[in-house]
């Protein structure tokens, strides 16, 4: 019996399908006042309930990229606005680093009335060479700027000094470049030096100041300051402050290592003085 089915398991199969199929017919004949339109709708049905479920697929589908496509919208909406925050904040950030500026310098005027005119500016490059410390600057000779002009910062501390000038730039070299030359003066002491820059204290952000009295008493932390002598720069500018006292190679003289009192990585607006008043 057994094999009987496994070899006539289709034909058996064959058999119920048609069985199916007559129960169908009989059932849509006797059952419905219209067989033929019942058949129609039965045979129709799948492919209708098939579209409908198409329909609605392409409808969720278009849901869902609309949706996409506003949400892109407005995460783009938000990073736009994000940008602009930023750059209100840096603005902001920049007017009260400005401000903060303009009311030291107003300090500075109020005490050294013997410096008459500043022009102020903003570091646009760096030196970008080793051998050199060095920075542009946004105003030249049609702002009135000129070769050999002290730059300071907002507090009056020596930045460098004017080295080339172009329409609407200026290059500054400042006084830790080997090309510093200057008359400095122990401040607590009134000893006159030279201020002159050293390659091996320029990469640490330092310079010299060379050629002391004999006997000048020095102390670290003392005060330098410009000494003004020969009226080409203005004297009393505060340079910095003597780290320490070093001998000459030839142990003929003495040389103080000068930490510079502004912060030259810092920088970002300069003052150029333009004019000034000689004092003795």
């Amino acid at each position: 019996m057994k094999k009987f089915f496994q070899s006539s398991g289709g034909l058996v199969a064959l058999i119920a399908l048609l069985l199916a199929a007559l129960t169908l017919v009989v059932s849509l004949f006797f059952t419905c006042s219209d067989p033929i339109a019942n058949l129609v709708g039965a045979v129709t049905t799948p492919f209708r309930n098939a579209g409908a479920g198409i329909a609605d697929w392409f409808e969720r589908s278009s849901q869902r990229r609309y949706q996409a496509d506003q949400l892109e919208e407005e995460v783009e909406r938000l990073r736009q606005e994000l940008a602009n925050m930023e750059a209100n904040a840096r603005e902001g950030q920049q007017a009260i680093e400005e401000n903060k500026n303009l009311r030291a310098l107003l300090g500075l005027r109020e005490k050294r009335r013997d410096l008459t005119d500043f022009e102020s500016a903003y570091i646009t490059a760096h030196a970008l060479s080793n051998w050199e410390s060095s920075f542009t600057i946004s105003k030249g000779t049609q702002h009135g700027v000129e070769v050999n002009q002290c730059v300071i910062d907002a507090y009056g501390n020596l930045v460098g000094v004017v080295s080339d000038t172009g329409l609407n730039w200026a290059t500054v070299t400042t006084l830790v470049d080997t090309n510093l030359d200057m008359g400095g003066m122990v401040a607590r002491t009134d000893a006159a030096a030279i201020l002159e820059g050293d390659f091996s204290l320029m990469e640490q952000g330092r310079l010299k100041l060379s050629y002391l009295p004999e006997n000048t008493e020095l102390l670290a932390g003392d005060e330098v300051v410009t000494s003004g002598k020969g009226g080409v720069y203005p004297s009393g500018i505060v340079v910095g402050t003597v780290e320490s006292v070093q001998n000459d190679p030839s142990g003929m003289t003495r040389y103080a290592i000068v930490v510079p009192k502004t912060d030259l990585d810092a920088l970002k607006q300069v003052f150029v003085i333009k004019s000034f008043d000689i004092v003795e």
